[in-house]
């Protein structure tokens, strides 16, 4: 018989259990740092292998120490009883007693695994799953799944509502939260699916894609840290989405885990700025890389276009027309630039010893040719006019030439249009005292694509191409072929999670993406897909709405089902241009009012700084509060939303409404739309 209440009690024997953890938790400590003393001392004795011993000893210790002092937010958070009679504690990491007796499983051991796929249809033996909320080492609250009733023994107590309803409740902050205590099994097959080869997750709004790929990463480091010591790198959006997430795996213990936006994947370059939709689109087609190879072959600016050498009394002269040539023919022997300067020294002096032979006018016997190489190669002058007309070039050296608008037209040729020209060249044209332009996102690609066409490896992290063990790509619908190329350099070797959702996707060429990607992916490897069908994050009341909008584009079947309702309809308000300002800033206030956690504004990409303005007082005196672009929104996730001219964010889109879908989907508990028009609505 099952009893359904004592929760001070079930509090009181958790709390015992929480507290020996910690107990234990504090001798682990101080037997890592006299590990890491005696490692110390072992350096100091005078034998062969006194330093390599140290070096061990140390780094053990060290990692050890990093491990266990990690601030864990609910270092225990969960319990199963098993129909065996067995109780384990389910935690962020492993601890165990003196004898070696587990006190807590790792979330990512084997045997913690039915904590998160035991259900009442498959109870896997779990008789009762608990959770276990904590404020540092004070046990505060208590939930009970109970999946075996006719297993339970007499006077078992069950406390509680189900932890995950009471789990999405909560407000949200500035960053993301882990989902350990709550991953769902669907979730959960994703997460602990194998390393090797391609994982594809795919799934709505709120099925807690992104939670679920950084999970992932934890586990794979977890099961295989040999496997993966070349890395895992981790790519999202945005600088402001990859600091939002920031947080969630130092809080799994994990720190050595890379994580970049887009914008920084390139050692060197980093770029947050959005170029307006169409230019982004031209910028990431994969035609943008025959431009970048005509630029590449082209004259660099300010090269010298004569050559004139002294030699036996005879002037050697080229011009323009014949240094062409030579350029053109040292291109065509496929060596890439910044390794080609020997054979555009030696087809200058080639041409130089023609020259010679057909002048006449002092005979130079043929077979004296190496002597006129000799004595022109040596010379200073000559390696001057060579570093001049054949430098090194660099990425955003060679990307910012583009800024010509009569260069990148005679490149572009009918490819692109006058009016993209002018956009182009405009985006990539340097500051008036020579400054470097102001890359975008988009051009990060680019320059590593010329990284690779110039021949020039770089200096980075990984060697020549950055190689990496494995690589996540979250909101993957997004990516342009040329990241895809990007991003394919250096997972060559890797392994790949692959996280997105094409109902989301801002791209416009799918095909041309999806080739792209594949290409990235390299020969075909074992691979495995998770679909994500459940919306955690929004309410019914708000993905109904969200959902409308997509109604004429996207079956009903293939959006996620929202699991709770809150009796909150979101709030459609027709407001005037005139009072939008005013509309904005009353709906901030009541929404701030009604919510504990974040708010979040958003518009679109050129309204952003203006309604940021609109906001500036309240923004400082509320650091809830939030003002983004529809594109900055990507991933990102409030309390609540307050949607500024929906209309606005169809028409800058080049995926449309998608673009609407997603800013509409950002809300957990309210929502308020403004607009000054119904074409939006459906």
């Amino acid at each position: 018989m099952t009893v359904v209440s004592g929760r001070h009690d079930e509090v009181a024997i958790e709390q015992r259990h929480v507290d020996r953890v910690y107990e234990r938790l504090a001798e682990l400590r101080q037997e890592a740092r006299d590990l890491r003393s005696a490692g110390y001392r072992r350096g100091q004795e005078r034998h062969p292998g006194a330093l390599f011993e140290r070096d061990v000893m140390v780094y053990q210790a060290s990692r050890m120490l990093r491990e266990l002092e990690t601030e864990h937010e609910g270092l225990v958070f969960g319990r199963l009883d098993t129909d065996s009679g067995q109780v384990q504690h389910i935690g962020r990491l492993g601890v165990r007693d003196p004898d070696y007796e587990p006190l807590v499983l790792d979330w990512r051991a084997p045997a913690a695994a039915p904590f998160y796929r035991a259900t009442p249809e498959h109870p896997m033996g779990v008789v009762r799953r608990r959770t276990i909320r904590c404020f540092g080492q004070k046990v505060t609250d208590l939930s009970d799944d109970l999946l075996m009733p006719n297993a339970a023994p007499g006077g078992m107590t069950v406390v509680g509502e189900g932890s995950l309803i009471a789990d999405l409740s909560r407000a949200k902050g500035a960053t993301m939260r882990d989902i350990v205590a709550t991953i769902q099994r669907e979730q959960d097959e994703a997460v602990r699916a194998p390393g090797s080869g391609i994982t594809e997750i795919t799934g709505g709004p709120g099925t807690g894609k992104t939670a679920v790929a950084l999970h992932r990463a934890a586990y794979l480091l977890y099961s295989d840290r040999r496997r993966f010591s070349g890395g895992v790198l981790v790519v999202g959006p945005s600088p402001v989405f990859m600091d939002y997430i920031s947080r969630v795996l130092p809080s799994l213990g994990e720190h050595s885990v890379e994580l970049r936006a887009v914008g920084e994947v390139l050692d060197g370059v980093s770029a947050s700025r959005l170029d307006p939709p169409a230019l982004a689109a031209v910028k990431g087609s994969a035609r943008m890389r025959r431009l970048l190879k005509s630029a590449l072959a082209e004259e660099p600016p300010g090269a010298p276009s004569e050559l004139k050498m002294f030699y036996r009394g005879q002037v050697l002269g080229l011009g323009a027309a014949e240094l062409a040539r030579i350029r053109q023919a040292v291109h065509h022997q496929r060596v890439v630039p910044n390794r080609a300067r020997r054979e555009a020294a030696v087809a200058l002096l080639d041409v130089l010893w023609r020259v010679a032979q057909d002048s006449g006018e002092v005979p130079v016997p043929r077979e004296r040719r190496e002597v006129l190489a000799a004595d022109l190669g040596d010379r200073t002058e000559f390696e001057d006019f060579l570093d001049a007309w054949w430098p090194r070039l660099h990425p955003t050296e060679v990307l910012s030439w583009l800024g010509d608008p009569a260069r990148l037209a005679r490149l572009a040729g009918r490819s692109l249009s006058a009016e993209l020209v002018d956009e182009l060249a405009a985006s990539w044209s340097r500051g008036p005292g020579g400054e470097e332009p102001d890359w975008s996102v988009a051009d990060v690609a680019l320059l590593d694509e010329l990284r690779v066409l110039a021949g020039d490896p770089g200096e980075g992290r990984r060697g020549q191409e950055f190689f990496f063990g494995h690589l996540i790509v979250d909101e993957a619908q997004d990516l342009s072929p040329m990241q895809w190329r990007m991003l394919g350099r250096r997972g060559q070797y890797a392994s790949w999670t692959i996280v997105g959702d094409p109902a989301q996707s801002s791209w416009p060429d799918t095909e041309e993406a999806a080739h792209a990607k594949e290409v990235a992916l390299g020969r075909v490897k074992a691979r495995r897909r998770f679909r994500l069908s459940t919306n955690y994050r929004n309410s019914a009341e708000i993905f109904e709405l969200a959902a409308s909008v997509l109604a004429d584009e996207v079956p009903p079947d293939a959006l996620p089902k929202p699991v709770r309702s809150t009796g909150w309809p979101p709030s459609v308000r027709a407001v005037g241009p005139d009072g939008l300002a005013a509309s904005v800033a009353e709906a901030v206030d009541e929404l701030l009012a009604a919510v504990e956690g974040t708010v979040g504004v958003i518009t679109a990409m050129n309204r952003r700084h203006e309604v940021a303005g609109w906001l500036t007082e309240r923004g400082q005196a509320e650091p809830r509060l939030r003002v983004v672009g529809s594109l900055e929104a990507k991933g990102l996730e409030y309390d609540a939303v307050v949607l500024v001219e929906p209309t606005e964010l169809i028409a800058e889109s080049t995926t449309g409404r998608r673009a609407l879908y997603v800013a509409l989907t950002r809300a957990t508990q309210r929502l308020t739309v403004l607009s000054s028009n119904d074409d939006w609505r459906r």
